[in-house]
């Protein structure tokens, strides 16, 4: 069962990590193109605080986001703040986050995030620590998926294999953690199409599953005639 202190503690150590790498640049950094197509680096920070408060709203049993639109429309408008106004908004906004998990609560209930998405409370926590993890990666200021730890590569790993799996447009497909076949294996994709094993680091494997770094680009085809694409995440 998941560990949701233990995550919840994992959430905090990554805010404190990304807050003082953040810390280090100036406007103009924040102004500049992330690795996220169309966002700069101050997108990413606004649209972090935001779904910190977003998980708020989860918590307290209102809708996610008030639409698509208006989650949008929040992110484009904070995302050309100077750093100082960043910093505090990510600040402030993960506190809230935090600070909403300390009441005695039913974490085996089941909440609603997005577009109908449903999931049990103790769940969320880690979905926030995947948020602030990749998305520290995504800002492209030296935080890399070699950087993550060996418990959040493979837990991630777990939850986009699973995300991917049944997709008709997705071989079956064998993941394979290093090349001594002594390591985890992970499936995913669907029933249809020749079966693909692929093998490589934890980086590497998340890159692909996650469509980040170099996309799996240097993992190895141990069965199959091509690494697979996905469909962006």
């Amino acid at each position: 069962m998941t560990d949701h202190v233990h995550d919840l503690r994992s959430v905090r150590e990554a805010t404190d990590r990304l807050l003082a790498a953040v810390a280090k640049l100036d406007n103009a950094a924040l102004a500049a193109e992330s690795r996220l197509p169309g966002w700069s680096r101050g997108h990413i920070l606004a649209h972090l605080a935001r779904n910190a408060d977003a998980l708020v709203n989860v918590f307290e049993g209102r809708p996610m986001y008030e639409s698509a639109t208006a989650r949008d429309t929040d992110i484009e408008r904070d995302a050309g703040r100077l750093l100082e106004e960043h910093l505090g908004d990510l600040r402030d906004s993960g506190a809230r986050f935090l600070a909403t998990t300390e009441p005695d609560q039913d974490w085996s209930r089941t909440v609603e995030l997005r577009n109908g998405v449903t999931d049990l409370a103790a769940n969320v926590p880690f979905r926030r620590w995947i948020e602030v993890e990749l998305h520290h990666v995504d800002l492209n200021i030296g935080y890399e998926l070699h950087d993550l730890s060996d418990e959040f590569t493979e837990r991630e790993i777990t939850f986009l294999a699973d995300r991917w799996s049944g997709r008709p447009e997705v071989p079956p497909v064998l993941l394979r953690l290093g090349h001594q076949g002594t390591g985890p294996t992970w499936r995913t994709g669907g029933t249809e199409g020749s079966p693909v094993t692929l093998a490589g680091t934890g980086a590497e494997l998340l890159g692909w599953l996650a469509g980040r770094g170099d996309k799996g680009a240097h993992l190895v085809v141990e069965e199959g005639d091509h690494l697979p694409g996905l469909p962006p995440l």
